[in-house]
């Protein structure tokens, strides 16, 4: 058996108008991005492919490069995906009704190529009712040009209760990225960041009949390549691209052309990590993190969770404390923004529908999520703003099986302006734009459901803390040096309920230099 070796404009020249791709990766990790250029130059100067349907489980994308390749009118006609926030041109394009959405949940896509490859007609799974993904609301339809179009998810019972049920996507080409291609098209993934959903997604398009596009930085010697690291098979290999141009399109991820501590192969001093500054962003972390429990799990969700809590954990000592994020990542010090995904020295890489199983199955314990809006009856918005649409990600997969979840958000937006000294709040200039709402624009978690379920949600802000109580959402804390009516109840849309024994937020969070979290925990763990 050998493979065959194509250059990009020929792999290019392998999809066919009408086409639906399944693209691998998250951020811009794992996105084949020779492959996806080539695409834009053939469309751009042929007119051809055109009409295509789009199909990823994570956001892939920098702001730049990516799936941004598809966002030309004519090119791309449905996109079937679960973020979108770092892809300014595609939501400019969903906002404007130019393309066909759907937003499903994340770990809901790279499971549902796992189930499409082995033949079943969907997947069932309670993540997402209550949801805009849930038909009775939405559907997962983001706008006016997708609402007469059929669902993509149906209501069933089973077991007198109630699941959605993911309905399989046929899919005619899947384009995945590895590190190295020997004679035979075996792929290796060793100094790729992620493992990502890659053998489902190739075998998902096997199953119909479909094509697979391989990225490589290099080639190597049959036999070469020990056999635990060759993640997809050559037989399964269609054609195969060897990037021309490495550091420009074949980077571990958008900061990174190739660092070893991501893909597990250097472990960074402790001293390599520098403290953040105080700040806004760091305040709302450290007082997430005083919710904590010793000895356990987290996940973090992109935004102020990614952008500090590992960090935090870092600075403070808590080795004890396993981050763990929705790529399949364990430990070490993850970064965000156009980086979210990876992580330095992490303990393990998992593939990334196993951690949606853990996700999805026991729960993680804890789960650090920014929030766009919170409402009177406690839900949340994390996905949809105006015509922006952002989309959900991992969010509904983790949020509505995490035991305990704790929202970041800032408590106004647009303008905001906030200072900290001796271990007090001062609000400069508040921010235009309410965030606790009397109702959220979209329902990415259902507040009721949760109180339900019996889950424990809290709501983290740099000026106040509530809690989601079977009556919905409790005024519980508010920052030193704030006036109750005037920094908080004025600036929300809804009157909360407020606790008998309102408390004032430990002052440390707001001092410079670490704040002693690890004993803090330590004594909330004494009997």
């Amino acid at each position: 058996m050998t493979a065959k070796f194509v250059t990009a404009a020929e792999a290019a020249d392998l999809v066919r108008d009408g086409a639906t791709i399944c693209s691998v990766g998250m951020t811009l990790v794992g996105a084949a991005e020779s492959v996806l250029k080539a695409l834009e130059t053939r469309f751009l100067t042929a007119g051809t492919p055109r009409d295509l349907t789009l199909v990823h489980a994570a956001g892939q994308c920098d702001r730049e490069r990516g799936i941004q390749h598809f966002a030309h009118d004519g090119m791309l006609k449905r996109i079937i995906g679960g973020h979108w926030g770092l892809a300014p041109r595609i939501m400019e394009m969903i906002g404007t009704d130019r393309v066909e959405a759907y937003n499903l949940p994340q770990g809901q896509l790279a499971q549902l190529y796992r189930s499409m490859a082995c033949g079943l007609p969907g997947k069932m799974s309670k993540v997402g009712l209550g949801t805009y993904i849930d038909p009775r609301i939405e559907g997962g339809k983001m706008n006016a040009r997708t609402r007469p179009l059929p669902d993509l998810v149906d209501v069933i019972t089973y077991g007198g209760e109630e699941y959605l049920f993911y309905k399989a996507i046929p899919i005619d080409v899947t384009l995945v990225r590895g590190t190295t291609a020997d004679e035979m098209g075996n792929i290796s993934f060793e100094e790729e960041a992620m493992k990502l959903e890659v053998i489902s997604g190739v075998l998902a398009a096997k199953r119909f009949g479909g094509k697979v596009i391989v990225q490589v930085k290099r080639v190597a010697r049959t036999g070469t390549i020990h056999p635990k690291q060759v993640l997809v098979p050559g037989f399964f290999v269609d054609a195969i691209v060897v990037c021309d141009e490495p550091e420009l399109d074949h980077r571990q991820s958008s900061s990174f052309f190739f660092d070893p501590s991501l893909s597990g192969d250097l472990v960074l001093p402790q001293t390599a990590i520098d403290p953040l500054p105080l700040s806004l962003r760091k305040v709302i972390g450290r007082r997430a993190m005083l919710e904590l429990s010793p000895e356990t799990a987290i996940n973090l969700g992109t935004g102020i969770p990614n952008d500090v809590i590992g960090s935090i954990a870092a600075e403070e000592g808590l080795s004890d404390i396993l981050v763990t994020v929705e790529s399949g990542v364990y430990g070490g010090v993850p970064e965000g923004g156009i980086d979210f995904g990876v992580s330095h020295s992490p303990f393990a890489l998992l593939e990334h529908s196993v951690q949606m199983d853990f996700y999805n199955g026991m729960g993680v314990p804890f789960t650090f999520m920014g929030a766009g809006e919170l409402d009177s009856v406690g839900n949340v918005n994390a996905t949809k703003f105006g015509d922006r649409c952002t989309g959900c990600g991992g969010f509904i997969d983790i949020t509505q099986n995490a035991g305990h979840v704790v929202f970041c958000s800032t408590f106004t937006a647009r303008g905001l302006d906030v200072s900290f000294a001796d271990g007090k709040v001062t609000i400069v200039r508040e921010g235009t734009q309410k965030k606790l709402v009397d109702r959220v624009t979209q329902v990415s978690f259902n507040g009721s459901l949760a109180a339900r379920n019996g889950q424990k949600v809290i709501f983290v802000t740099e000026r106040a803390v509530l809690e989601l109580r079977p009556d919905g959402p409790v005024l519980v804390e508010i920052a030193p040096g704030l006036d109750l009516r005037r920094d908080v109840l004025d600036q929300m849309e809804f009157v909360p309920t407020i606790a008998d024994d309102l408390k004032i937020t430990d002052a440390s969070v707001y001092s410079p230099g670490a704040f002693g979290l690890k004993s803090k925990l330590g004594a909330k763990a004494q009997p």
